[in-house]
Parts: C-alpha cells; structure tokens; sequence
C-alpha cells in the first residue's frame, strides 16, 4: 500500500512537470517543424534556380570549349579556362578518353561534338580552343563534322598541323596520326583552307621541343601569333599565353 501511495503521490507531483514538458516540446517542435519547412522551400528554390539554364552568352561573349592535348585531361585547360570565365565567358572543359593516342583523333572528335550537342544549343554560336593534340581533334569536328558552321573564333596553341617528330615515340593509333606526313593529316590539310571560314588564329613557340619541327604549328591560313615560350606545357598555363587568347577572343 505505501508503495502504491508513493508511486500515486510521485505521479501526482511529476503530472504537472510532464504537462509542462509536453507544453514546452510541442512548442519547439512546431518551430522544429516551421524551420523545417521554411529550409525546405529555400532548399527547393535554390535547386530549382540551379537548373535554370546559365545564360551562354553574356555582354555579347561567346561561350568557349576547350580541348586539351595528348596525355591530359579537362584539368590542363582550367587556368585558361577560369581566366576566361572571370572575364565573364561561359567556359567549358572536356576530358577526352582515352587520351594515350590508343583510338583515333577522329574517334575523340566524336566525343568532343557529342560534348558540344550536350552542353551548347545548336543555334549558339561559340569558340573553340585545342592544345596540341587538341587543335587536331578540334580541326576534326570542323572539317568533317560540320563544326564550321557552329564556330565563331577558333585558336590552336602548339597544335602540329603538319605533323611532329616526337609522334614517333607513341606507337598507337593516334600517335601514328601526328607523325609528320601521315594519311590522316594529309587528308586533313588538303582543304585547310575551309578554316578561313572562321576566325582561325594559330598561337605557336619557336622553342617547342614537342612540336619538331616548331614550325609545324604555322599553317597559310587565318593568323598567327609567335610566342617565346620555353615549354610545351606552358603555351597554356603561362599568364602571357593565356592573356594572348584572351585578347584574340575580343578580335
């Protein structure tokens, strides 16, 4: 009996306390619920602005695509690619696979209009950037994929347009392409010409020690721009060139 007592007279005094609690938790789960809700809708705003479209021409700039050279990825074109956006363009980066020379450059040109499909609609205008291998990949979707038509400005930086040396020491597929005097790039440059059907800027160094001969870079057609640079690698990492690309973007 006293146990009953003390259980019923610790119920008595604990009543009002779990009233109390009850009250209070209900109280911070409706503002628990209301801040729910109202991260929910901000949540459900900002994913929704996200999947607007971003506007690819801004301030009448041309969005740009980027190609990158052999044994690289979309990272190789960043720097370049980040400056432009800073710049207010729109600046895409693709990563060709494989990128060892082990399928054809007209294989990766494949992947590179299957890019452009994807990311820029058909009406869009833009311009086109190829590093080294990048340059042919890009001449490719151009002269045999239409790619004239869709191109406003396009601009190769240390791209072997006639071929390299150095394409000896890659005994593949798209490695045999770049050797000077191959099929493919003699069929490539038998209507080279077809490239003045856009702005065409070709940006080359004379000190070019993967480019052999240097001179492969120049071609007869569209412009060129010659740049003291010591290193491959640099003709897009370094401020000078990417200044360069910049400034025949506006052209």
């Amino acid at each position: 009996m006293r146990t009953q007592r003390a259980q019923h007279h610790f119920k008595a005094r604990l009543a009002p306390l779990t009233q109390g609690t009850h009250r209070a938790w209900n109280a911070r789960s409706t503002t628990l619920r209301a801040a729910f809700f109202l991260l929910f809708a901000l949540l459900t705003a900002t994913c929704r602005a996200g999947q607007n479209p971003v506007p690819l021409k801004t301030d009448n700039k041309n969005p740009v695509v980027l190609v990158h050279g052999i044994k690289d990825d979309a990272r190789k074109m960043e720097p370049m690619a980040g400056q432009l956006r800073r710049e207010g363009r729109v600046a895409f980066t693709i990563t060709l696979k494989p990128c060892w020379g082990e399928v054809g450059i007209d294989e990766l040109a494949g992947q590179l209009a299957r890019f452009i499909d994807e990311n820029i609609p058909i009406t869009q205008k833009f311009d086109l950037i190829g590093f080294s291998m990048g340059g042919l990949v890009s001449r490719f979707y151009l002269q045999r994929m239409d790619g004239l038509c869709r191109v406003d400005h396009f601009i190769t930086l240390a791209t072997p347009h006639r071929g390299t040396l150095m394409a000896w020491l890659a005994w593949n597929k798209g490695g045999s392409q770049m050797r000077p005097n191959s099929v493919f790039l003699r069929d490539l440059n038998q209507d080279i010409a077809t490239l003045g059907g856009v702005k065409f800027t070709s940006i080359w160094t004379p000190l070019d020690l993967m480019i052999i001969p240097a001179g492969s870079s120049r071609v007869a057609v569209g412009s060129e721009i010659k740049i003291w640079m010591p290193a491959h690698p640099l003709m897009v990492l370094h401020p000078k060139c990417i200044r360069a690309v910049a400034a025949e973007l506006q052209r």
